[in-house]
């Protein structure tokens, strides 16, 4: 059972025949039973009048007042009755009950207009007949004024018929509103059903999202470091034996990028494992995952500089100004890069910066992994409303082991992914001459003018 009351539409809510409830037929068949004797009685006192046996007058009354039983299936029916037997003077009882029944139904208000005139002019007409005939029949002499009897009788059929009438129509306008109000309840508490199944959705896909950010972002700033490091692993176990100088300058730069990798992966994990801070929580589920980013963004920054990450974090990450960095550790690692800028450098929103050396740097982790010994090239043009950029790579040379570096494929994904979200435009592919190219245009908004 609901608070709107849905249970009444709810199969085997029904009780007897038309009554909704079983406490209703009782009523009904209480109040008709009243009726019934009334009837009766006024039966058998009209029949002495007529001239008729009291047994049939009787049983007229028990039949007329029976009818009470089926008011609220057919009211226009107990007013009709009641109106064909007021002439006789029975069903007291039966009009009054009637008339509230009539008004409080879902019958047409101009029906109920004219059975309630109906019955107030045959109640008018008894009333004022018996009124002149008991004045009539005074000893005293008394002879009221013309207007005394007609005047009389209408307050006294007002008095009757009025007050059922009216309250019929108050409890029925009542009982349509309150269904009205259970449907708009019902409706609103299916829409807050729907509102609560679209806000889980959508908890939902910001969770995913959320996570797949995070792949990102532990992609871009961990494979790199990682792919340089086994180039140079590669690079050191060649020249061991024939350049020591050599050797040992690439075992440090190992141990430099294997200490920022670490480093890098710390700051991920303690901003995952942190505990939420006291007080009311703004936002429990996205302020963690949020700060993954920002903490993956500081900690590359600061190795692309140079500089040991230490967990402060401080600014949005890497930006265009450190790509001559990325391409200098590429350098290191042995491939041939050249950088060439197009354009007056300007400030860009931190989130295009950081687009657009994600995707530089994952195009040239792309080519220590598929194209080790590729010359390569790194365009980067500033335009009046979109930066560009572009890496591309020759064929692999020959002449240089395959280091095996391992591929799972998300890469260029992760990088389309970055520029659409900016609005911007993504393409791939290899070139006619043997190699790969990446391209990306990302606009930029009022907030780099």
């Amino acid at each position: 059972m609901t608070a709107t009351g849905a249970d009444r539409d709810a199969p085997g809510a029904r009780g007897w025949w038309w009554w909704a409830r079983r406490r209703s037929a009782v009523f009904d068949g209480a109040l008709a039973l009243v009726s019934a004797v009334e009837c009766a009685a006024e039966g058998v006192s009209f029949a002495g009048r007529a001239g008729v046996p009291e047994g049939a007058g009787a049983l007229l009354g028990l039949l007329v007042g029976s009818v009470l039983l089926v008011r609220r299936r057919w009211p226009i029916a107990v007013v009709l009755v009641s109106v064909a037997v007021a002439p006789a003077e029975m069903g007291f009882l039966m009009g009054i009950v009637g008339l509230y029944t009539l008004a409080a139904s879902e019958v047409p208000r101009r029906y109920t207009a004219v059975l309630a005139g109906m019955a107030t002019v045959a109640v008018f007409v008894v009333t004022a007949v018996e009124m002149r005939r008991d004045i009539a029949a005074q000893a005293d002499g008394f002879d009221p004024n013309v207007w005394y009897v007609p005047v009389m009788a209408l307050f006294m059929t007002l008095g009757l018929n009025a007050p059922p009438v009216l309250f019929g129509l108050y409890i029925g306008a009542r009982r349509r509103l309150m269904e009205s109000l259970r449907e708009r309840a019902d409706s609103l508490e299916q829409e807050l059903s729907l509102l609560a199944d679209r806000a889980e959705q959508r908890a939902q896909w910001a969770r995913q999202e959320e996570r797949r950010r995070i792949a990102r972002e532990m992609h871009d700033v961990v494979a790199h470091r990682v792919s340089l490091m086994v180039v140079h692993a590669a690079a050191l176990q060649a020249v061991a034996l024939k350049d020591p100088q050599k050797a040992v300058k690439n075992a440090a730069l190992v141990g430099d990028m294997g200490r920022q990798a670490l480093t890098e992966l710390r700051e991920m994990l303690g901003v995952l494992r942190e505990e939420p801070a006291a007080g009311p929580p703004a936002a429990p589920a996205g302020v963690p995952l949020a700060a993954v980013g920002r903490a993956a963004a500081a900690a590359a920054q600061a190795a692309a500089s140079g500089e040991p990450a230490d967990g402060a974090g401080t600014g949005d990450g890497p930006g265009l100004g450190a790509l001559e960095d990325l391409c200098e550790q590429s350098r290191l690692a042995g491939a041939a890069v050249e950088l060439a800028v197009l354009g007056e450098a300007r400030p860009y929103p931190p989130e295009v910066g950081r687009t657009a050396y994600r995707v530089v740097q994952e195009a040239l982790t792309n080519v220590h992994k598929h194209a080790p010994g590729a010359a390569v090239v790194v365009r980067l043009a500033h335009r009046e409303a979109e930066v560009a950029m572009q890496v591309e790579n020759g064929p692999s040379d020959a002449g240089v082991a395959d280091v095996g570096l391992p591929s799972g494929g998300n890469g260029l994904v992760g990088m389309k992914e970055r520029v659409v979200r900016l609005g911007g435009v993504f393409v791939s592919g290899p070139t006619d001459a043997g190699g790969f190219r990446v391209s990306a245009v990302i606009p930029v908004g009022a907030e780099g003018s």
